[in-house]
């Protein structure tokens, strides 16, 4: 009974590896049908380095492809894969136009989708459409081009009625009537012409980047900020986010980082701009909860960034309620759980986590037994590889250089550093800060201490009572530490 059971689940094992195998065989096989091949010819050079990167809907870019050594006269040949189809790429030449001479780079975003391409390049005016040509019958960057060129035509006139419109200081006369009439008459008519070229190049890639150049509706009448405010209400007027494609294109950051540049204007202090930037992702997160998954995913991960990066403690609190939304589906729902958990955990009046690691010179170092003479002891979570963190070591450095700050605090630095280079930054950097306790965790981010205080990002800091271990503050930069140290 015993075998017969024993053979049985055997058995199942063995179908369910047979069809897990199976399952990654056809995703292979399908991503090896979907590739596409750029083929780059190369004239007018001694030889030349080709590389290709594929940038995604953060502007993050990512390596497929590099070849050296390519002679004049000859080709590079380039494979892409399924999973960046389709997709926005970085082609890179470093060439030679003598042996004698030193590379130098020419580079040219390019896009890739249904077909395979074949581009020949002069690398010197790799950006001339009359010198670099794609092969005939190519679709996404030739209609492109050619839109960039209409549009530029089409937008001119409009540019121009904006800028007298906002320069011109008597909206009151006929003249200024006019042009307002006139502006929204060539708004529409521009607006008609980009819902057309959408509608006509619907099956290419490229078509999601015109409604990038959309122009919301305006009311004239009223003060600067009541202009500003019309902005950010009719801001997203014409963005398709029931277009899962849209993700792929940096485009599509730039265009949100124009939106934070609205609310950045209006901010005339750190707590305000953290409110107007807490602000700007409710709105924008609650416009793409409206479409598909993909969108509104990239909403929440693209504010967790902006967040994160700039320490905005109500803006993560804010998003809590887009992780907990089915819709979602956002890459950052373990990050952005850890920092809410940490900012229950880690505030004023809490117990600094204890950690025990060795510092640089290989003894054991435990935090809540280290003695120190000073009222607070610093915690800095810092990385030689960020210039944030080298910029708030020097303004440490320098304010603990005056001899009526010295006894006021004890540093201990926890170096994150986890690339060798910058491992070697931290020894350099730390040999000149001989007062401050120096402790390295090669996991960086991910390592235990990191984990306990909820880094994500440096640099970090957290004020904390010498006697008690209590955590007295949590500045988010130097101006607050000396601020809390008061």
């Amino acid at each position: 009974m015993t075998q017969n059971i024993l053979r049985g689940f055997c058995c199942a094992i063995l179908i369910l590896v047979f069809a897990f195998g199976f399952i990654l065989g056809c995703a292979a096989q399908e991503n090896e049908t979907n590739s596409r091949q750029l083929t780059v010819y190369l004239q007018s050079i001694f030889d030349a380095k080709v590389s290709l990167r594929y940038i995604d809907g953060f502007k993050n870019m990512q390596p497929i492809s590099e070849e050296a050594g390519v002679k004049n006269g000859k080709s590079a040949k380039i494979k892409i894969p399924g999973q960046y189809l389709p997709g926005e790429f970085l082609l890179r030449i470093d060439y030679r136009v003598k042996e004698i001479d030193s590379p130098y780079p020419a580079e040219r975003i390019i896009f890739i989708n249904k077909q395979n391409i074949k581009l020949s390049v002069n690398p010197p005016y790799i950006n001339n459409n009359e010198k670099t040509k794609f092969n005939p019958g190519e679709k996404e960057n030739t209609v492109y081009a050619a839109f960039v060129e209409e549009n530029s035509a089409k937008r001119a006139p409009i540019d121009l009625l904006k800028q007298f419109l906002l320069s011109y200081d008597r909206s009151e006369s006929k003249l200024y009537i006019k042009a307002v009439k006139e502006f929204e008459q060539r708004r529409i008519e521009y607006n008609a012409w980009l819902a057309e070229q959408t509608k006509q190049h619907r099956n290419l890639f490229v078509s999601r980047l015109f409604q990038f150049q959309y122009i919301p509706s305006m009311v004239w009448s009223g003060d600067e900020k009541e202009y500003l405010g019309q902005l950010i209400k009719n801001y997203f007027e014409g963005i398709d986010f029931n277009d899962p494609l849209i993700i792929r294109l940096r485009e599509l950051a730039m265009f949100m980082d124009g939106y934070i540049r609205l609310y950045g204007m209006q901010a005339t202090t750190p707590e305000l701009r953290d409110s107007l930037f807490t602000q700007a992702g409710r709105l924008a997160c609650e416009k793409a909860s409206r479409g598909v998954p993909q969108v509104y995913g990239w909403m929440v991960d693209y504010f967790y960034n902006g967040y994160e990066a700039n320490d905005i403690k109500e803006g993560m609190i804010m998003l809590q309620e887009h992780i907990n939304n089915p819709r979602c589906l956002t890459s950052k729902k373990q990050q952005i759980v850890r920092r809410l958990e940490s900012l229950k955990k880690l505030v004023p009046g809490a117990l600094a986590p204890d950690f025990l690691i060795s510092d640089n010179q290989g003894n054991s170092f435990q935090f809540h037994k280290f003695e120190s003479k000073a009222r607070y002891k610093l915690l800095l979570f810092w990385s030689a590889g960020c210039s944030h963190c080298l910029q708030l070591v020097g303004e440490l450095k320098e304010w603990q250089g005056k001899p009526a700050n010295r006894k006021k605090l004890d540093v201990i630095g926890v170096g994150l550093d986890e690339v060798e280079e910058n491992i070697k930054k931290w020894k350099t950097a730390i040999a000149t800060l001989p007062e401050w306790k120096h402790l390295h965790v090669k996991e960086g981010v991910n390592s235990r201490v990191a984990r306990d205080y909820a880094i994500l990002s440096t640099p970090a800091m957290f004020l904390v009572k010498s006697k008690s271990n209590i955590i007295a503050a949590v500045p988010a930069n130097f101006e607050q530490l000396i601020n809390d140290l008061k």
